[in-house]
């Protein structure tokens, strides 16, 4: 049974819970609106995933949506017009002050929602439903996406006349294996299912139902739990280094990482243990 962690009950819009020791489940918990963003909502997300990436009582994260229907149907349009991002200020601001303005408010929300990307932890994405525009976005942020067989995904913003602005026009095609599949679905806004997603490498599991998707990434995040956090937390970071740089560069910057995190009482724990064959113990990170 999961239980609310300490010190995340105040969020209105998320459900962060722990289904097992040093796993944390964060939902999204707006299922009768489809679980829509609002400026509000990705505010929270942002909080959320900083926290998550200091809390020494969490080693793995698993992100869902909470209801049946949708991880999510993306950016609450109508909310977003009446006096968000997509509001058209007009009044007596000349272009260069709502450029400004708009600029700001874009950078702010692509801020919140890069937080699962750099949280410490690896952060497990479970997608199923309908999962719309900034569902990609989101999924792109994470370092493990797995689905429901009923995933309905499209990258939708061309749809309402503006090109993705929050992630997935810079992460997807890094993600999957054909650049022209990415233009394919990103000019076309057409909408492809879990079996397509997963044989581009957007997810790399499709399970036949939500909860056994969630049932597989909970005992997944579990099993990352159980390894050094030192060890799990430099993996990301490394990773994540060398997609966005040379291998040189990345080469140089794991030396440095690792002259310091080899110092770790981990590796001489876990390679005993191995020895004893015995399940080590970690110190929390």
């Amino acid at each position: 049974m999961s239980e609310i962690i300490k010190g995340y009950s105040e969020f209105k819009h998320f459900l962060v819970t722990s289904p097992s020791e040093f796993v944390a489940h964060v939902e999204i918990n707006r299922a009768p609106k489809l679980n829509a963003f609002t400026e509000e909502m990705w505010i929270e997300l942002g909080k959320i995933f900083a926290k998550l990436s200091y809390d020494p009582d969490v080693r793995a994260v698993v992100f869902s949506g909470a209801g049946d229907r949708a991880f999510t149907a993306g950016l609450d349009v109508h909310a977003a017009s009446q006096g968000g991002i997509l509001k058209n200020t007009g009044g007596e601001q000349d272009g260069a002050r709502r450029a400004t303005k708009l600029r700001r408010s874009i950078l702010e929300f692509q801020d919140c929602i890069s937080q699962i990307e750099r949280c410490e932890k690896p952060v497990i994405c479970v997608t199923h439903g309908i999962s719309l525009g900034l569902a990609i976005d989101l999924a792109c942020c994470a370092d493990i996406r797995i689905s429901s067989k009923d995933a309905k995904f499209s990258v939708k913003e061309v749809d309402i006349g503006m090109a993705a602005d929050i992630g997935t026009l810079s992460r997807l095609p890094k993600i999957v294996s054909s650049f022209s599949w990415v233009k394919d679905v990103c000019l076309t806004a057409r909408g492809f299912g879990a079996d397509e997603a997963l044989a581009v490498g957007f997810v790399s599991r499709v399970l036949e139902t939500k909860a056994k998707a969630i049932e597989t990434a909970v005992n997944l995040a579990s099993l990352i739990s159980s390894k050094s956090p030192v060890a799990i937390q430099g993996t990301k970071e490394l990773l994540n280094h060398a997609r966005d740089n040379s291998v040189a560069d990345s080469l140089k910057y794991t030396s440095v990482w690792n002259q310091s995190m080899l110092q770790s009482n981990d590796l001489k724990d876990a390679l005993l243990s191995g020895l004893q064959k015995t399940k080590p113990i970690f110190a929390k990170l």
